[in-house]
């Protein structure tokens, strides 16, 4: 077989005027003593697509895939075959000029090298290529597949194979990190601002009105916005753009400056004149904001936006909370819907155009709609300036944006987020008496969790309004207490007789520009009470957390982790694992031996617990009360753990609603011989199932073999309707696929398939709570997940005591969580 050729590749090229490489026109050799090597090249050119390329006979044979690989196994993806390149093109990154082939920007997607078995040649020249990758993004098993589609340029399909690395993803899921086009220079024509918004003035809402567009004409100016393209399917919900943290704005005209919307993230859109609403995590919020709904459909344009739903004051500012009051009390007609991107119009998709052509279409649809729908203005350039005047309002801060950037769902540096200050929680143990005309009370005092107890932070005055002051007064006055629960540093000077100490039961969230010499706030400002926070007893330091005894004793020998170790580990998530167990019967597993030694499954309480471990009287089965306990602060949580507890277990309903559960959970548990990538796709079978009932849930790595799907539920049904409604879903994804699942404890009838554990849903059952560690090899720790992040999991136990208290409780699996779904009607 002669030598591969690259004839057509340098004959397409004017090597003068761009950047790519020649090529090397010797050397190339057909064997290769190591494994050949693979690229695959993000191209933005006139259609963005991904080069996917195998080096075979000392060449790339490459092919452009439109829409990138997908681990869905067997999801088809076009790769239609072009020129071979040099193995130099490898590395190429950067800009191909405008006026040569290709021109656009190149960027490397993944690398590293490929391996198939037999002639790799000859299998494309066959027309059927089998083959593993070994990439940091791409991995595993693939297929290339010659059709029979006659084209100018032969066609393939791409396609995953079954194995660990499949999963509901495809690569723009996997862009962090890819160096991204350089934003092009804006012009006069396409800055989207007037002379009055040209310096840096105030971006704003704005609601102008202008003469009508006909739906002809905004759906014809889409498609001819750069790289806009006929929207494939229906318009589904788009995976939110996310920004980036940043500390300072940045400079030059290929930025653009907005404000930072304090309100929730929603996406607006209208299919077939129906409008709809969707939060950033997809759930439907159409029915929460019904007026809203109404002035999106009078636009009279099917679309779709992203923007932020919010409460605006008098002074054209969004208040966060006048908007969670709106939405408590029902009283939501007062709110606005504030559109900062449009990402379709009609049939046209139009996420691939440069974001100022996106807002200036955008401004012309929203020119003479209702005020209810409002238009986030923006400012091009000046980002430092615009800063200074968010700073100077008193904002939340800014978002700056490429000019250029296309929308990609997932978290991008193309949208950067520039707070000007620090917020964070701190726990009130005491206030001021006020000073002057003040009314209530003068400054309130802070603290926050450290090492089990609480370390006094400084204190906060500025921010707070006079509306709140009494209110704020009353309630800390109905928790005076004598002493204060944390200690007071010396060099602080507080006020005799003018200082009131309170029980550490309220939560405030305070903005401050970080903190002086002495560990205190710096230029703290109130910003509100967390009532949404219910975690004072979380946060208890009224009695120092003794250190635990025998602290050298090793729990776990294989991870040489000690009993310290686990002490240390649940002081630090204590906070997220009494959000799971607070107020909850309970059932530990005790080792008082470490892991290799007896463990006991302890759901009755016994002699040795302490006073903040609360006895219950349970009625049980056979008539009988039995004694069980639950745990609602910080001191009874560290007390079990003294006594040796490593796991925690916690009941689907609170000891205050007894027979009501407020969650279930589907514990899917493998066979030995299962891949951890059918366990995966098992539980979004399961949620899809579950979302076909109206429910919405939340995925749990186990830190043993499994996953558990968890359903957040409103309380409104007893014990026996929840446990029936679990058997009859497990059973019919038995009925469906009995060779993959069963719904039958058996150890034998499990083999190769996956139980679906609903007896978990029973009255007095439990489960693994989330942020508890495991009994097992490695400390692994139950992880609470959302599905994307599940997709790219690689096995169960992937948390372990080791990184998990880092990590915070995902901010979609909270809104889950709150949740008050309920059961759909029996039959």
């Amino acid at each position: 077989m002669a030598p591969a050729s690259l004839e057509d590749y340098d004959r397409k090229r004017r090597f003068g005027a761009t950047p790519e490489p020649r090529g090397s026109r010797r050397g190339r050799s057909r064997k290769t003593s190591a494994d050949p090597s693979f690229v695959v090249q993000l191209h933005h050119a006139s259609v963005r697509h991904y080069d996917f390329r195998l080096q075979v006979d000392g060449v790339l044979r490459s092919w452009a895939v439109p829409r990138g690989p997908s681990f869905r196994v067997g999801e088809k993806r076009l790769a239609v075959e072009v020129e071979n390149h040099p193995l130099e093109y490898a590395g190429f990154e950067g800009e191909i000029p405008t006026g040569n082939y290709g021109a656009g920007h190149v960027a490397v997607f993944d690398h590293g090298t490929w391996n198939t078995d037999g002639d790799a040649a000859a299998a494309i020249e066959k027309g059927k290529l089998e083959f593993s990758l070994h990439g940091e993004r791409l991995q595993g098993s693939w297929v290339l597949v010659r059709t029979r589609k006659s084209a100018s340029k032969p066609q393939w399909l791409l396609l995953k194979r079954s194995d660990e690395f499949a999963g509901d993803f495809e690569a723009d899921d996997l862009l962090d990190g890819i160096k991204a086009p350089p934003a092009k220079k804006s012009t006069a024509r396409n800055r989207g601002s007037t002379s009055a918004n040209s310096s840096a003035g105030t971006p704003r809402a704005s609601t102008r009105r202008r003469k009508p567009t006909s739906v002809s004409e905004y759906v014809a100016r889409a498609g001819e916005l750069e790289g806009a393209k006929k929207l494939r399917g229906k318009a589904a919900w788009i995976e939110p753009m996310l920004a980036t943290a940043a500390e300072k704005p940045p400079q030059g005209d290929d930025w653009l400056h907005e404000w930072k919307w304090d309100g929730y993230r929603i996406e607006a859109r209208v299919v077939a004149g129906i409008g709809s609403l969707t939060s950033r995590n997809g759930l439907d919020w159409t029915d929460r904001v019904p007026h809203l709904v109404s002035k999106l459909e009078e636009i009279g344009v099917d679309c779709t936006f992203d923007g932020e739903l919010v409460k605006m004051t008098d002074t054209g500012h969004s208040d966060f909370n006048a908007l969670q009051r709106a939405l408590k009390s029902g009283d939501v007609s007062d709110l606005s819907y504030v559109a900062f991107d449009l990402m379709r119009v009609g049939s046209i998709d139009i996420s691939g155009a440069p974001l100022i052509q996106r807002k200036h279409l955008l401004r012309e649809m929203l020119a003479s709609t209702s005020p209810w729908i409002g238009y986030s203005d923006h400012i091009v350039g000046h980002g430092p300036q615009v800063f200074a005047a968010a700073v100077e309002k008193k904002l939340e801060g800014i978002m700056s944006k490429r000019c250029a950037a296309p929308y990609r769902s997932g978290r991008s540096r193309d949208w950067l987020k520039i707070k000007p200050e620090v917020t964070r929680e701190f726990v009130v143990v005491g206030y001021t008496d006020p000073n002057g005309s003040r009314q209530g009370l003068g400054a309130l005092l802070l603290a926050e969790p450290e090492a089990g107890s609480l370390r006094y932070v400084g204190r906060v005055g500025s921010g707070l309004r006079d509306d709140q002051l009494g209110p704020l007064t009353a309630d800390l006055s109905g928790l005076l207490q004598q002493r204060a629960a944390v200690e007071i540093p010396a060099h602080v000077k507080l006020p005799a007789g003018t200082t009131h100490w309170v029980e550490p039961r309220r939560v405030v969230e305070v903005r401050f520009r970080g903190w002086g010499k002495e560990g205190l706030l710096r230029q703290a400002s109130f910003l509100r009470v967390r009532e949404d926070r219910d975690v004072g007893d979380h946060f208890d330091g009224s009695d120092p957390i003794p250190s635990p005894s025998s602290p050298d004793r090793v729990v776990y020998p294989d991870a040489g982790i000690t009993k310290q170790d686990v002490f240390d580990y649940y002081l630090a998530v204590a906070d997220r694992l009494l959000a799971e167990i607070g107020g909850r019967p309970l059932s530990i597993v005790r080792c008082p031996d470490g892991i290799n030694g007896p463990q006991f499954f302890q759901k009755h309480i016994g002699p040795g617990f302490g006073a903040d471990v609360h006895r219950i009287r349970i009625k049980e089965k056979d008539g009988d009360c039995g004694e069980y306990f639950e745990v609602d602060s910080l001191a009874g949580l560290m007390n079990l753990v003294q006594m040796n507890a490593i796991e925690f277990h916690p009941w689907g309903s609170r000891v205050t609603t007894l027979e009501m559960p407020d969650r279930m959970v589907f514990d899917l548990d493998p066979d030995a011989s299962l891949a951890w990538a059918d366990i995966r796709s098992a539980a979004l079978e399961v949620r899809d199932r579950l979302r076909l009932a109206g429910l919405e849930s939340w995925p749990r790595l186990s830190g043993g073999k499994g996953v558990h799907v968890v359903v957040p539920l409103g309380g409104d049904a007893e014990w026996p309707r929840v446990r029936d409604f679990c058997a009859a879903f497990a059973q019919a994804m038995v009925a469906e696929q009995p060779q993959r699942y069963v719904a039958i404890a058996s150890k034998q009838q499990r083999k190769g398939r996956i139980f679906i554990d609903w007896l978990r849903n029973g009255r007095g059952a439990t489960s693994i709570a989330s942020w508890s560690l495991r009994a097992r090899p490695g400390a692994p720790v139950a992880m609470p997940v959302t599905w994307q992040e599940l997709v790219r999991v690689r096995r169960p136990d992937r948390f372990t005591i080791r990184d998990a208290a880092v990590r915070r409780t995902p901010a979609l699996v909270e809104e889950t969580a709150a949740m008050q779904q309920t059961l759909p009607d029996p039959g």
